[in-house]
C-alpha cells in the first residue's frame, strides 16, 4: 500500500513554520492540488484559514496543534505521523452559506464553518428583524448583535455569547442574540439545519451593522441570509482519543 501523498500547511507562528521544515524533509511535500491529506500546522484559526483556502478541493485535513487555540486540531508530534492518519477517524463539517446585501447595493457572499455574527458597528445598538424560513420571528431585537453557529463552531463565539453546544451530527443551528436589550429575556433558538435565516437590519445609516463570516467581515450591510450548504462539505480528521464529536460532547460539563 502506498504511502498518502502530503501537503504541509502552516501559520506564520515560528513554531509552525519550523514544524513545516522538519515534517517536509521527512514525510515528504506535494501542491495542495496534488496531495492525498492537507497537513494544517497552526491553531484554529489557521484550520479555519487552511478550509476557506482549500476547501473546495475536497481533500481530509489533518491538524497539528501549533497555536494558541487548537479545539481543531489534533497533538503535534513528528514521529508517526502517517500510522496516525491511516487510523484517523473522520469528522464532517458542513458550513453555512451567508448572502449579505450593503448600503451601497453590493451583494457579497462567503462561507462560515464557525458561525457568522452581525455586530454593530459604532456605539449604537444594533436593530433588526429574524425570518426564518420567511415568516418573521423576531419584529425587532435590540443589542450588540446575533450570530447563526455549526455544530463545530458552537464551542466557539457562540458559548461564550451564552449559546448552546450542539453535538455533531446533531443536523441543527444555533441563534443566539450576543448582550440583547430587546426582546430581555430572549436567549435565542436552536434551528433545524435546514432553515434559512434572513436578518434585516432597520435603520442602517444610524445603526450601522457587519457581518462576519469566520473572519471574513463585510461592513454596512443591510440583509443578510444565512443557510446551511447543500453541496459543500469538509472532512477533518483526528486521532481516535481526540474525536472531535466527544471534544464537543464533554465540553458541556466543563465547569
Amino acid at each position: 500500500m502506498t504511502s498518502p501523498r502530503l501537503a504541509f500547511l502552516a501559520s506564520s507562528a515560528e513554531s509552525a513554520q519550523q514544524a513545516l521544515v522538519t515534517l517536509s524533509a521527512r514525510y515528504g511535500h506535494h501542491p495542495p492540488a496534488d496531495a492525498d491529506i492537507l497537513v494544517a500546522l497552526g491553531g484554529d484559526g489557521f484550520m479555519l484559514q487552511t478550509l476557506h483556502r482549500h476547501g473546495q478541493l475536497g481533500k481530509p485535513v489533518f491538524g497539528m496543534k501549533l497555536g494558541t487555540v487548537g479545539f481543531m486540531m489534533n497533538h503535534h508530534r513528528e514521529e508517526g505521523l502517517l500510522e496516525r492518519i491511516a487510523a484517523a477517524e473522520p469528522a464532517t463539517l458542513r458550513p453555512l452559506e451567508m448572502t449579505a446585501q450593503t448600503e451601497s447595493g453590493i451583494e457579497v457572499h462567503s462561507l462560515a464553518y464557525n458561525e457568522v455574527s452581525l455586530l454593530r458597528q459604532t456605539r449604537q445598538a444594533a436593530q433588526m428583524s429574524i425570518d426564518l424560513n420567511g415568516q418573521t420571528r423576531v419584529e425587532e431585537m435590540i443589542g450588540d448583535g446575533v450570530l447563526v453557529a455549526t455544530p463545530a463552531g458552537s464551542t466557539a463565539y457562540n458559548f461564550s455569547a451564552h449559546g448552546p453546544i450542539l453535538p455533531l451530527g446533531s443536523n441543527t443551528l444555533a441563534l443566539t442574540p450576543i448582550a440583547p436589550y430587546r426582546p430581555r429575556r430572549w436567549r435565542g433558538a436552536i434551528l433545524k439545519s435546514g432553515t434559512e435565516i434572513t436578518f434585516r437590519v432597520m435603520d442602517a445609516h444610524k445603526r450601522p451593522v457587519s457581518a462576519t463570516a469566520d473572519s471574513h467581515e463585510f461592513r454596512d450591510v443591510t440583509e443578510v441570509t444565512i443557510r446551511e450548504s447543500c453541496d459543500r462539505t469538509v472532512r477533518l480528521l483526528f486521532d481516535p482519543e481526540h474525536n472531535l464529536e466527544e471534544r464537543i460532547f464533554s465540553e458541556q460539563f466543563v465547569v
